[in-house]
C-alpha cells in the first residue's frame, strides 16, 4: 500500500523532474563527460570511478544498432532521438520515478556501442545507472 502511494505521488509529480539543462547530444563527436558526481556512468572516460566498458558487437553494425533498440524498448526506455549513429534514450527509475538520461554512440571503425547513463537530479544515483549498463550490455550480449 505504501508502494502504491509513493508511486502514485512521484507519478504525479513527474513532470517535476527538470529536463536536461542541455538536451543531450555528442560533444565533438562523442558522448559527453559525466558532471563529476557519482550519479553518473561513461564508456568514453578515462575516470575509472565512472568509466564502464562499452558494448563489444560482431557482424554487422546496423544489425548491432537495431539489437541495441530493441534491447532499449524491452527494457521500457524510451527513445527520444535517433541521429545517425547517436541514440539518447530516457529510463525511467522504478517506484521513486526519476528520469534518467542514456545515451549510446555506434562506433563503427572500433566495433562498439559507447554508452553512458546519468541522473539528473541529485548526487549519488546508488548504483542505478552501473546497473542499468550492466543490464543492457547482458541483454544486448544475448
Amino acid at each position: 500500500m505504501l508502494q502504491d502511494l509513493v508511486r502514485g505521488v512521484t507519478g504525479a509529480m513527474s513532470g517535476l523532474w527538470p529536463a536536461p539543462a542541455d538536451e543531450p547530444a555528442l560533444l565533438n563527436g562523442q558522448l559527453r563527460p559525466c558532471p563529476g558526481t557519482p550519479n553518473c556512468v561513461c564508456s568514453e572516460t578515462g575516470n575509472e570511478a565512472i568509466r564502464v566498458d562499452p558494448l563489444v558487437y560482431t557482424g554487422d553494425a546496423d544489425d548491432a544498432w537495431s539489437r541495441l533498440q530493441r534491447v532499449v524498448r524491452q527494457m521500457e526506455g524510451k527513445i527520444e532521438r535517433i541521429e545517425g549513429d547517436y541514440l539518447w534514450s530516457t529510463f525511467t527509475v522504478p517506484f521513486l520515478g526519476f528520469v534518467d538520461d542514456v545515451e549510446f554512440r555506434l562506433d563503427r571503425n572500433a566495433g562498439v556501442i559507447q554508452v553512458r547513463s546519468a541522473s539528473r537530479l541529485g548526487y549519488s544515483d546508488l548504483g542505478i545507472n552501473r546497473s542499468r549498463v550492466d543490464d543492457i550490455r547482458r541483454r544486448f550480449s544475448v
